[in-house]
């Protein structure tokens, strides 16, 4: 039986997917398994029975990645499953930021009252007149899931869309539509485009990307859209370029103190996959992939371990090993089980930075006592019996 434990509330078309094998358990420090969206991990103490984490959605600042990794715990994450609530987000902030939108239903809110606020509408809309972006110049940062589908998006609403991503992936690459010039450096983004949107994860290389130089090299007034990552942004320098016209609108879906406020900052409380379509294809995609991992022992989408499938099972017993990358790791394997007169018809090794993952079928019973030889291994992390 596989404890499951919830640290967020899951959409119930994901946790139906459990069968009669999982119990779902209210303390984390039961788990097995655990499924997150947002509540932070980092100060929790890995409990020893816990195998795997499954964030429920994309970003996973808030789990321990080499904690998890050290401990034989593999993330996993929901690439994709909320793209397009965040494209229709990203989409729906380039027509609210060109037209001035949100200025204006703010100050009709202010003066809502005033017998004759259909006279004053007519004589003072004129301050909140804005610009088409038909024609506009778009530039797209990072070609990922969500990234293609604001691209061609753009491109259907006539936008003249620029992309780049030095790491696009081939099946992105298959679906970008062809109209989109690829930039081949993010200065041409910068020089050239008149919305700029960012769909990168926050690394050492792109923390603080929106910084007093990158804003130096673009157009006066362009509008920064920034659906990905808060630290992504310099908050200082970017309220110095808005307060000189450099950045003309700021809409960052990651409102702080230091920006909220702000004038050209249009803050949203994080909703850029808050549909009830993300929540239940994330939810979804994560009960699968927990599934597969503890039913086979297979690993898709990690965050901190390599993928690895081996399908189904169809011998006799089944090991899976999480340990660091090092070498002689694979003949310690092989020859412990070469000593117990167990053969291996089938295996499957990767690796993914310091850490790495092999699957073993084995024409014998895999049982507790073998396992154990196994963990005495210096550089196994974790040792689980599939079957």
């Amino acid at each position: 039986m596989f404890k499951i434990n919830c640290l967020n509330p899951i959409a119930n078309v994901g946790l139906d997917l459990f069968t009669d094998h999982y119990a779902m358990v209210d303390r984390f420090h039961d788990a097995n398994a655990v499924i997150v969206r947002s509540s932070s991990v980092h100060d929790l103490e890995l409990p020893r029975e816990l195998v795997a984490i499954a964030r429920a959605g994309a970003g996973v600042n808030n789990i321990p990645l080499d904690k998890c990794a050290e401990n034989g715990v593999v993330v996993f994450n929901t690439p994709g499953a909320n793209a397009n609530g965040v494209k229709e987000m990203v989409i729906a902030a380039l027509i609210i930021s060109a037209r001035n939108i949100v200025g204006g239903v703010n100050w009709v809110n202010s003066c809502g009252q005033d017998p004759e606020v259909a006279k004053l509408v007519e004589k003072k809309k004129s301050k909140f007149v804005g610009t088409e972006i038909k024609g506009r110049k778009l530039g797209v940062i990072g070609l990922g899931a969500v990234g293609v589908l604001v691209a061609n998006a753009a491109n259907k609403l006539d936008m003249e869309v620029y992309g780049y991503d030095p790491f696009i992936s081939v099946d992105a690459a298959w679906n970008l539509s062809k109209y989109i010039k690829h930039s081949k450096s993010l200065d041409e983004i910068f020089r050239e485009c008149d919305f700029i949107t960012v769909h990168v994860p926050s690394t050492d290389q792109t923390k603080g990307m929106f910084n007093h130089e990158t804003f130096a090299v673009m157009k006066d007034g362009v509008v920064i859209l920034n659906f990905s990552r808060d630290t992504l942004v310099n908050d200082e320098d970017m309220i110095e370029a808005l307060g000189s016209g450099k950045v003309g609108r700021y809409v960052t879906d990651f409102p702080n103190p230091k920006v909220c406020g702000v004038e050209g900052v249009i803050p949203i409380p994080h909703l850029g996959a808050s549909t009830n379509e993300s929540e239940d294809n994330c939810a979804v995609m994560a009960v699968r992939q927990l599934m597969d991992y503890l039913e086979n022992g297979n690993i898709k989408n990690s965050v901190n371990y390599p993928n690895c499938d081996m399908g189904v099972c169809m011998q006799t017993g089944r090991i899976a090993i999480n340990h660091r990358n090092i070498p002689n790791m694979l003949s310690q394997f092989t020859s412990t089980f070469a000593k117990e007169n167990i053969n291996i018809p089938d295996m499957i090794n990767k690796s993914k930075g310091h850490y790495a993952y092999t699957i073993l079928d084995i024409e014998a019973p895999a049982t507790p006592e073998f396992a154990q030889k196994l963990r005495e291994i210096d550089g196994v992390l974790k040792v689980r019996i599939i079957r």
